[in-house]
């Protein structure tokens, strides 16, 4: 994931060895999603997953409009299996995205990392599709399960038509409630009853590390193995510490084995199709961290220790 995207990123992306690039929602314009495959594919670089930015609240909240947005979502997936992307990554957070109270924590040599406390006051963020204030709605667990059933059921089968796989992401920061707004993806055993809910090939799990890291109380390398028939696509990330209070680390820095991880994603029969990419990085020395979690230098470092991971499991099996 590039930001931004542009010409000079692409091509460092490329040097460093990425094989594909993960996008932000692109809109709903197939030639637009096109042309951004085409700039991709200028420097041998394939679409491998969209994700983040997606309007989801109506459908998350059943909220006046919910069936127009997930037609819209629908649109997403066909232009997607026009694309040849074959991944959408998506979240069933109440409260937006993935949320933390600070952006600036000191990690190694001075780098700049996000965390979160739960003590702290969330740092609002403006996307557009949060749910709207002053609508007083908060949404129960029960409504929440109900309203994912609804649309998996609504999507799941344009999904597979197009030969696009939707990957949950887990909700993050990892808690049943935040700030009094219940949650529902947390943990492994929410995972499972999300791909039994509405069976298909098409309805898969982001693995993403650096929130299960951050709950605490899960096994990294047993969740790989245990919900890995499900697996589409993997965020490879840590953090220290855990819910209500954990920062974000370099990807060497955490309290992870990260080896050890690699090994057992690379263990999964279908480890070929994955993808798997670097998440939250550390801004580094002369970045601006107008991204936090996404500039470009950790990225980089991220990408080149994953490659040696990988090269390592493949050179001793």
């Amino acid at each position: 994931m590039l930001t931004p995207p542009s010409n000079r990123n692409l091509r460092l992306a490329k040097q460093a060895g990425a094989e594909g690039l993960v996008i932000h929602y692109p809109g709903l314009v197939l030639d637009s999603l096109l042309n951004t495959c085409e700039q991709a594919a200028a420097v041998g670089l394939a679409i491998n997953a969209v994700e983040r930015l997606i309007p989801h609240s109506k459908f998350v909240h059943n909220l006046p409009g919910r069936d127009q947005e997930i037609e819209d979502f629908i649109q997403l997936i066909k232009n997607m299996g026009k694309a040849g992307i074959p991944v959408l990554c998506y979240n069933w957070m109440p409260r937006d995205d993935w949320g933390r109270t600070k952006t600036d924590a000191p990690e190694r040599g001075g780098a700049l990392v996000t965390e979160f406390d739960i003590d702290a006051p969330m740092i609002p963020r403006d996307h557009g599709y949060e749910v709207p204030e002053g609508t007083g709605k908060i949404t129960s667990k029960e409504e929440l399960w109900d309203n994912l059933q609804y649309f998996l059921e609504k999507v799941l089968p344009v999904a597979e038509e197009a030969g696009v796989k939707l990957a949950m992401h887990p909700d993050d920061p990892p808690l049943p409630d935040l700030y009094g707004q219940p949650s529902i993806m947390v943990g492994f055993e929410a995972m499972e009853r999300l791909v039994k809910m509405v069976p298909s090939s098409a309805n898969t799990l982001c693995f993403c590390q650096g929130t299960f890291s951050s709950q605490g109380n899960l096994d990294i390398y047993d969740g790989i193995k245990r919900l890995g028939p499900h697996i589409s696509f993997i965020h490879f990330r840590d953090v220290v510490g855990q819910v209500p209070k954990f920062r974000e680390t370099f990807i060497d820095n955490g309290k992870t084995d990260m080896a050890k991880a690699m090994k057992a994603y690379m263990a999964l029969p279908h480890s070929k199709d994955l993808c798997i990419r670097p998440d939250h990085v550390p801004t580094m020395d002369g970045e601006t961290n107008e991204n936090p979690g996404y500039e470009m230098l950790g990225r980089l470092h991220a990408l080149g220790y994953m490659t040696g991971l990988i090269h390592s499991v493949e050179s001793f099996e």
